[in-house]
């Protein structure tokens, strides 16, 4: 499976994507604003572990944001269960060299439109750290709508603070 977007290509991630994995990935900006499962700093056993295990189990959820034959970032979804069953997350970063140039934008439309053409889901949701105003900016350009203030319900570096919760409903 593969996306063909103006500003880049979106495919699963391969054997020999380490070394630019590696390069984008460590990266303390980009780690203040992912889960605490992104390691930083981002080391080559890292970028190995997460291709290796990206390439084999995950290559219909999670892809490689390609730009001028580089893995630069991922995007990716990750499917509920039980009651939940009728959701995903999506979520993604991107190297900071490429920030400001409408990327991950695209490539959050790409994906949205892909999970809910192709997975049985009525939902598309991210929760986004409060600081994260250009993630906020990125889903609402998307169509995703502010449903939540999650108060308190992040520890990351060190404080304690909000996420916001946006989702997309399937029309």
């Amino acid at each position: 499976m593969e996306f063909q977007l103006q500003k880049s290509l979106l495919r699963p991630w391969n054997i020999g994507d380490e070394s630019s994995l590696e390069h984008h990935a460590n990266n303390r900006k980009i780690w203040m604003n992912v889960r605490d499962h992104f390691p930083y700093p981002y080391l080559r056993g890292d970028a190995m572990r997460w291709v290796q295990h990206a390439s084999h189990n995950l290559s219909h959820t999670v892809f490689a944001i390609v730009v001028n034959g580089n893995a630069v970032g991922s995007i990716g979804l990750v499917p509920k269960d039980d009651v939940y069953r009728k959701s995903m997350e999506i979520g993604y970063w991107l190297g900071e060299e490429f920030w400001g140039n409408g990327i991950i934008t695209e490539a959050v439309g790409a994906v949205s439109n892909y999970a809910f053409e192709q997975f049985d889901i009525v939902r598309l949701y991210a929760d986004v750290f409060e600081w994260n105003k250009a993630s906020v900016r990125v889903l609402e350009k998307n169509g995703y709508v502010f449903e939540a203030r999650l108060k308190k319900a992040v520890f990351k570096d060190g404080k304690i603070s909000d996420a916001l919760m946006y989702a997309k409903i399937k029309e």
